[in-house]
């Protein structure tokens, strides 16, 4: 039998272990010496993530309207088109405009060129004064094709001001872009934009023409209809671009002639033109005929044929170019980066063609093009490159120049002959043979002309290029030639005297190539990218796509 005292002592120990179990709003009686009741508590359920959504793009919703344009004409509601991007009300520019008009940007408008789209009706090579018909278009406005056979022509004594911003470019492109059907080799879906102007060209349509008179005129490549351009007046204005995208252009307009993205044709000095991509022209990125062209902060990306191409006695000045050709577009008939044209029976004209390019990087990545190298110079061009990149071992050489005259080293003022081409801290990687002759020039006379080992030029450089266009260490080194005193249209040696009483152009730097450093990024915003060039982040996005802001 059990001791009182331990059975005592069980009793207790036991009322022990049942209250610590217990919190204090568990006692249903506290004191009363009754029962005691637990409520166990519930664990409350881990609650599950709420998941992160993934970010969505707002699709376009189309605007309800067309806005109204001082054009007697008006804008033409064509309904609606969709995309990828969302859907937009389609607002048709007339064939003609007859009155000065602004496109306004507005959120869910695109607007369409059905076929060619004259600014005003062309003033003739001899009418000076204030300009007849001003297109405006407004920062972010985007205008497409709406057949192959679109394009803009601004006329003689009109002009255009399509004038973005870094945020907000002004887009040029097709059909197809906007219904979300191109691809990064897609190219060749319409026209482009031809700016026609009054200053002195050469290779006149009449044959009995003076050169570099209102008498010689000459008509855009391509049309059909009338369009003119050539006079006397070097320093009027064909208008403005400034941040401008142009896409997919250089449709085949007739007899096997396309366009080009851009073609400034006898435009004036006045002219401002700065900031323009190219993106996939099937025929030039941009090509000048004639006239005096200033040009900076120029992009060409995946041209089919040349990228900066000159003709017919233009004096033209550019400054930061950066280019990158399409790998295998040779199929498609890719040539050089560079083409210095008029090579034909009246390439003695004159004014004879004089372009300086400084602070450029060119990406040749094209093999066994028609023109045999990456930059062609021909047809008794004078020709001076200063403070340039170029990567080129793909192609048969880097540079090339044919006919006597374009080589020739004695100045003549008489026929507008400046000298031999001129090279200044140019430097190359190139391929096996790094120059090529024609015409009457051999290969041993083009290198000479280039002077690798002097000038700070190299055709056996190694690249250090960041991010495809960016300089790095080796670049950086290359001591820089001062352009400053460079101007197309002095009429003098270029490299050897002043501006001969033009007005400066080329900023003065302390680097070569078009992108200084990680630093320097005026390339951004404004551009699109692409598996060809990739220009960062915080720009519009893929070329195949339209921006949705």
């Amino acid at each position: 039998m059990m001791n009182s005292n331990l059975r005592r002592m069980l009793i207790a120990t036991t009322s022990v272990v049942a209250l610590s179990g217990c919190g204090a709003n568990d006692i249903a009686s506290p004191g009363t010496g009754g029962n005691v009741t637990i409520n166990n508590v519930t664990p409350a359920p881990t609650p599950t993530p709420t998941p992160t959504p993934t970010p969505t793009v707002s699709l376009i919703t189309p605007a309800a309207g067309c806005p109204t344009i001082a054009d007697s004409q008006g804008l033409t509601d064509g309904g609606t088109i969709s995309g990828p991007t969302g859907t937009y009300r389609v607002c048709t520019l007339p064939a003609r405009l007859v009155r000065s008009s602004t496109l306004p940007r507005l959120t869910g408008v695109l607007y369409q060129m059905n076929g060619r789209v004259d600014v005003g009706t062309d003033q003739g090579p001899a009418t000076t004064g204030t300009t007849n018909v001003v297109l405006t278009i407004e920062p972010g406005v985007i205008l497409y094709a709406g057949t192959g056979t679109s394009w803009l022509a601004v006329n003689r004594g009109n002009s255009i001001q399509a004038v973005g911003t870094a945020a907000r470019p002004i887009i040029f492109t097709s059909r197809d872009n906007v219904l979300g059907l191109n691809t990064d080799t897609s190219s060749g879906q319409w026209g482009g934009v031809v700016l026609m102007g009054r200053a002195q060209v050469t290779d006149c349509a009449a044959a009995a023409a003076t050169p570099g008179t209102t008498a010689c005129e000459r008509q855009t490549e391509g049309a059909i209809d009338p369009a003119l351009y050539g006079g006397a007046n070097n320093t009027e204005s064909s208008g403005r671009m400034s941040y401008v995208q142009i896409r997919y252009s250089g449709f085949v307009l007739s007899a096997n002639s396309e366009l080009q993205s851009l073609t400034p044709s006898g435009v004036g000095s006045g002219t401002v033109l700065d900031h323009i991509m190219s993106f996939n022209s099937s025929d030039d990125g941009a090509e000048f005929f004639g006239g005096r062209v200033n040009m900076k902060y120029y992009v060409s990306v995946g041209a089919e044929d040349d990228n900066i191409d000159t003709d017919t006695g233009v004096k033209a000045n550019f400054q930061y170019v950066l280019v990158a050709q399409r790998a295998g577009s040779e199929s498609r008939g890719t040539d050089a980066i560079i083409e210095a044209d008029s090579d034909n029976s009246v390439d003695g004209d004159n004014p004879r063609q004089n372009t300086i390019v400084a602070n450029f990087t060119f990406l040749h990545r094209v093999n066994n093009s028609s023109d045999l190298s990456a930059m062609l110079l021909r047809g008794g061009t004078d020709y001076t490159l200063v403070n340039g990149i170029l990567v080129a071992q793909q192609s048969p050489s880097c540079l090339r120049i044919s006919r006597p005259q374009t080589a020739s080293t004695v100045a003549n003022a008489a026929i507008d002959e400046l000298g031999a081409p001129i090279f200044r801290s140019v430097v190359m990687q190139c391929g096996a043979t790094p120059f090529l002759g024609n015409s009457g020039v051999t290969n041993d006379q083009v290198s000479t002309l280039f002077g690798a080992g002097s000038n700070n030029n190299s055709a056996t450089f190694t690249p250090t290029l960041t991010s495809a266009f960016i300089n790095g260490a080796n670049e950086t080194a290359v001591p820089v030639f001062n352009a400053t005193n460079l101007n197309a249209a002095s009429g003098i040696p270029s490299a050897t005297g002043g501006l001969g009483g033009q007005p400066a152009f080329f900023d003065a730097v302390t680097y070569i190539g078009a992108v200084r450093d990680a630093n320097d990024t005026w390339y951004r915003t404004w551009t699109c990218n692409s598996a060809t060039l990739d220009l960062g982040t915080g720009n519009t996005g893929l070329c195949t796509s339209l921006p949705t802001t």
